[in-house]
C-alpha cells in the first residue's frame, strides 16, 4: 500500500503538539517534526550543526560560522534536539513501525555556513571535505542514539539537499554577490554523499534523500545506495533516468499537494497516477514503493492548514492502492 508522510518542517513552536499531529495524521509512516519558528538553532541548518560535536560552530549576523569554536546556539540546538528526541521517545515508547527524521545533507550545509573568515564553507575543497567528515561521525552517532531511543522502530533518515543543483552547477552566489562558486564535479558529490550513506546504514538504518528543487541529480542520486528519492512532482520530468532509478529499486516520495493554493486529493492522485504510467509502470502494482507528502516543509502553512495538508496526504495515498 501506499504511504503519507511529511517533509519535516512544521508551523508553530510547540512540539508536542506537532509530534501529535504528524503521528496521527501519517500514521504509517511518521516522523520527528522540526520547528523553524523558535529560532535558527531550530531550523534545518542549526539542527544539523547540533549534531557535530568536532567542529564548532556559532550564529554570527550573516548566518552560521564554523570553525570559531562552540557558540551558544549551536549549544543551544544540542540541547533542544536532546529535549525534543526525549518527548518523542515517551510519546512514542509503544510504537512499532516506521518512523523518519531528517538531517542536513553535505552539499547544502556546505553551500550554507561559512568559513572562520568568511564565505561559505563551499568555497574551498578541503573544507567541504572536513565538513562532510565531522557530518558523517556526528550523524554516526546520532542514528545510534536513535536506535537506542526507539528500538522497535524501522528507522529512516532523509537527507535534505534542496541545494544540490546549485552547489552542483556553480550557482551558489559568493558572499559579494557578484561571483558564485565553482561547481563541485559529480565524483566529488558522490564521495561527500557517500559517507553520509555509507554511516546511516551501518547504523541499521534506511537512507532517504529529499531535494524540492528542479533538475534532480537522479543518475548521481540512484547509484549512492538511498532507498527512495523525495521530491516536488511539479518540478520533475519523468524521463528514462527516472524509469530506470526506480527499477533499480529507488522508490519514489513523491511530493504532490501544494503548500499554497488548492488541490484536490482526487486531482492530485491522477497527477501521481500520470508520473508513475509515464516511467512504464502501473501506479496499483507499484503502490507499495510509492510515499505521498507536501510538494515542500510545512513550516510557512498555519497549524490548521499543516494539520488538514498532512490528512490530505493521507487520503491521497490510499486512492493509490489497489481495490
Amino acid at each position: 500500500m501506499a504511504r503519507a508522510t511529511g517533509i519535516g518542517s512544521m508551523p508553530g513552536t510547540d512540539f508536542v503538539e506537532s509530534l501529535k499531529i504528524a503521528t496521527e495524521a501519517t500514521p504509517d509512516l511518521p516522523f520527528i517534526p522540526e520547528l523553524p519558528a523558535r529560532g535558527p538553532h531550530a531550523g534545518m541548518i542549526g539542527r544539523t550543526l547540533g549534531l557535530i560535536t568536532d567542529l564548532g560552530a556559532d550564529l554570527q549576523p550573516d548566518g552560521w560560522r564554523i570553525g570559531v569554536g562552540e557558540g551558544l546556539d549551536q549549544r543551544r540546538a544540542r540541547s533542544l534536539l536532546a529535549h525534543d528526541l526525549d518527548v518523542a521517545e515517551e510519546a512514542l515508547s509503544e510504537y512499532v513501525g516506521p518512523l523518519k527524521v531528517q538531517v542536513t545533507g553535505p552539499l547544502t550545509l556546505a553551500a550554507s555556513v561559512e568559513r572562520p573568515r568568511g564565505d561559505k564553507m563551499l568555497a574551498d575543497h578541503g573544507a567541504r571535505r572536513e565538513l562532510a567528515g565531522v557530518l558523517a561521525g556526528g550523524l554516526a552517532t546520532h542514528v545510534a542514539d536513535l536506535r537506542r531511543r526507539f528500538p522497535a522502530v524501522d528507522l529512516l533518515v532523509q537527507v535534505d539537499e534542496p541545494a544540490i543543483r546549485l552547489v552542483m552547477e556553480g550557482r551558489v552566489p559568493t558572499a559579494s554577490g557578484w561571483a558564485t562558486h565553482r561547481r563541485v564535479d559529480p565524483p566529488e558529490a558522490d564521495d561527500l554523499l557517500r559517507g553520509v550513506v555509507e554511516v546511516i546504514v551501518e547504523g541499521g538504518a534506511t537512507p532517504v534523500l529529499h531535494s524540492c528543487g528542479p533538475e534532480v541529480p537522479v543518475e548521481l542520486l540512484r547509484g549512492l545506495g538511498f532507498s527512495a528519492l523525495s521530491f516536488d512532482l511539479s518540478l520533475a520530468r519523468p524521463d528514462d533516468v527516472w524509469a530506470e532509478a526506480f527499477d533499480g529499486g529507488m522508490d519514489l516520495w513523491i511530493g504532490v499537494l501544494p503548500i499554497e493554493g488548492a488541490m484536490s486529493v482526487v486531482n492530485g492522485a491522477e497527477k501521481v497516477r500520470e508520473f508513475v504510467h509515464r516511467l512504464g509502470f502501473s501506479p496499483e502494482a507499484v503502490a507499495d514503493r510509492l510515499v505521498v507528502s507536501t510538494a515542500c516543509g510545512l513550516a510557512a502553512a498555519t497549524p490548521s492548514r499543516a494539520r488538514q495538508l498532512l490528512i490530505d496526504s493521507r487520503e491521497l495515498a490510499a486512492r493509490l492502492d489497489p481495490t
